[in-house]
């Protein structure tokens, strides 16, 4: 019997060292470590404009407005870029329902642009997987210029130059793509003042 209290009492003293350890210390320690070294990221790398959170550069936003560049395309439910539910739509290839939401997404760019006669990129009509990208490709944004140029009043030049600021390369020159972020390159358009 004494033997099993002192495994017990043991076992005891272990389990609350261990859980102050992993559920105080621990978590504090990274929290000031994320808060002293990474506090930009650490706080979800928050887009303010005039005192305003204006979105995260880290989660898309739906844009629909001609004036704005697009984002791709949320398949999040209940509503699109939803940061709880991320998710991609599960819909295989030959899927009715997949076939149909890229009709229609077709079918609103060019109705937006309808002298845009360029093949439209892939990821103006498809969602990602985790259905929260706040990128688009330099393609994709290209293929907008003219519209929000013509809308906006502004040159296709000028609008090209700030999709060329906001083009961001690949990490350390090898990983992943080139993208835009679509957040800030509009909220660079509305400081234009068009």
């Amino acid at each position: 019997m004494r033997r099993w209290l002192r495994h017990a009492r043991q076992a005891t003293v272990l389990l609350v060292i261990m859980m102050a350890l992993t559920g105080i210390v621990y978590p504090l320690f990274i929290t000031g470590v994320g808060q002293a070294f990474f506090h930009h990221k650490a706080n979800g790398s928050l887009i303010v404009r005039n005192g305003q959170v204006a979105g995260s550069s880290l989660i898309g936003q739906p844009f629909s407005d001609p004036r704005y560049f697009w984002s791709r395309p949320s398949a999040t439910t209940p509503y699109p870029y939803d940061g709880g539910a991320s998710t991609g739509s599960n819909l295989g290839p030959t899927n009715p329902a997949l076939l149909k939401a890229i009709t229609d997404r077709i079918a609103a760019l060019r109705a937006a642009d309808p002298g845009n006669t360029a093949p439209v990129p892939i990821d103006l009509v498809t969602a990602s997987g985790s259905g929260l990208d706040p990128d688009i490709s330099p393609a994709a944004a290209e293929y907008q210029v003219a519209r929000v140029a013509r809308v906006r009043g502004l040159s296709a030049g000028v609008v090209q130059k700030l999709v060329a600021q906001y083009t961001e390369g690949r990490q350390l020159g090898f990983l992943g793509e080139p993208r835009v972020n679509v957040l800030g390159l509009n909220l660079a358009l509305d400081a234009l003042g068009h």
